[in-house]
């Protein structure tokens, strides 16, 4: 049987694209439909089948180890394996049907985008404009994939069906099967003039913005779907989704729990013993506090509807605020003593065992969840 390298007229040592590009050439020149003659036939397909096997890269690695060309490493010569059989049966494969060519036009990739948010932007939901690398639609082919004023042109080894015959011998006698075509890819035409631009792609890669808005109550780890806004397909095709994933700052006074809001507010022992109002920064403007007399360290205060929006609502939860009094650590003589009398008028009980608490905040944030 001939050599592979010598029926392409290349060198063992030839690359992937030289192989392609002298199939090519002798396809074109010996192609039954160009030159009808029976030694034209013939050649035509010991080059297809060299071509088969040296342009995939293990069928190559077995050949060159001198294993012959079939999958089984030797004998049976120019039997087309089980792939070839099922392929004659049921239609071609890869997914695509014979006679029918590929599109060119696929649905582009999807994109990922992170995007960090502050805790005020989850209160209400923020508007954003996010910068995207990814690929656009070629301005100057408009997809088509060629230079402006060419079109693709039929292929004409395949006639446009994107699929080429060969008859191979069998254990089931001689079968023809059918495979994509070499020279379009499948494709069923080929670009003799591709876009400049683009190189024969139809799309570019490109920095463009996307106009989000981000709907309050998100979280960190939440991703937001975006159909359409992700890649652009090969050859104009539709576009990917694009997805965006939240990350959510911690805040400097304020937490979340739920769609609530924590925070912790200093009060002093006058204030705490005597009550006072006050006014406090939310993150919505200040709020008016009544912190009522002989509030207890660990007490939590209300305030309705200063929290977070939920994603799929309009409720928004709630500000809670745990109360944590601060004892004064000096004391001057006058104030001691008025401390000292206030205790005896007072009769305070002395020091006793009562329930244990893990510290300020775990007392307070058992109180959170019972409030």
């Amino acid at each position: 049987m001939a050599d592979h390298y010598e029926v392409l007229g290349v060198s063992r040592e030839a690359t992937p694209d030289e192989i392609k590009k002298a199939y090519r050439r002798l396809a074109r020149e010996l192609h039954p439909d160009v030159n009808p003659g029976a030694d034209a036939s013939e050649r035509f397909k010991l080059v297809t089948h060299a071509y088969d096997v040296l342009s995939d890269a293990e069928q190559r690695r077995r050949y060159d180890m001198g294993g012959g060309d079939s999958p089984f490493g030797g004998g049976a010569q120019g039997f087309g394996g089980f792939s070839d059989i099922f392929e004659t049966f049921f239609g071609g494969g890869g997914g695509q049907r014979a006679g029918r060519p590929r599109s060119r036009r696929e649905r582009g990739q999807d994109a990922l985008v992170r995007v960090t948010l502050d805790l005020k932007d989850v209160v209400f939901g923020v508007h954003r404009e996010i910068d995207v690398d990814t690929a656009v639609l070629c301005e100057t082919c408009e997809g088509s994939c060629c230079q402006p004023g060419t079109s693709p042109v039929t292929c004409d080894i395949c006639h446009g069906s994107g699929q080429v015959q060969r008859t191979v011998r069998s254990l089931l006698g001689n079968v023809v099967t059918s495979q994509p075509c070499n020279v379009c890819q499948g494709y069923g035409t080929t670009i003799p003039y591709p876009c400049g631009t683009c190189q024969g792609q139809g799309r570019v890669r490109s920095r463009r913005t996307v106009s989000l808005d981000i709907p309050a109550g998100v979280e960190t780890g939440l991703r937001l779907q975006l159909p359409g806004s992700g890649e652009v397909g090969p050859a104009g095709g539709p576009n990917g989704d694009l997805y965006l994933e939240v990350t959510v700052t911690a805040h400097d006074i304020f937490s979340r729990d739920g769609d609530d809001l924590l925070a912790t507010l200093d009060v002093s022992m006058p204030d705490a013993i005597l009550g006072t109002t006050t006014t406090i920064e939310s993150l919505d403007g200040p709020v008016d506090l009544e912190i009522r007399a002989g509030v207890q360290a660990g007490d939590v205060l209300t305030i309705k509807g200063r929290g977070i929006t939920p994603l799929r609502g309009t409720q928004r939860g709630d500000l809670k605020v745990g109360v944590h009094v601060v004892t004064p650590t000096r004391l001057d003589a006058k104030e001691r003593a008025l401390i000292e009398d206030f205790a005896k008028k007072t009769k305070a009980p002395a020091p006793h065992l009562a329930e244990f608490h893990q510290g300020l905040f775990a007392k307070l944030r058992d109180r959170f969840r019972n409030s």
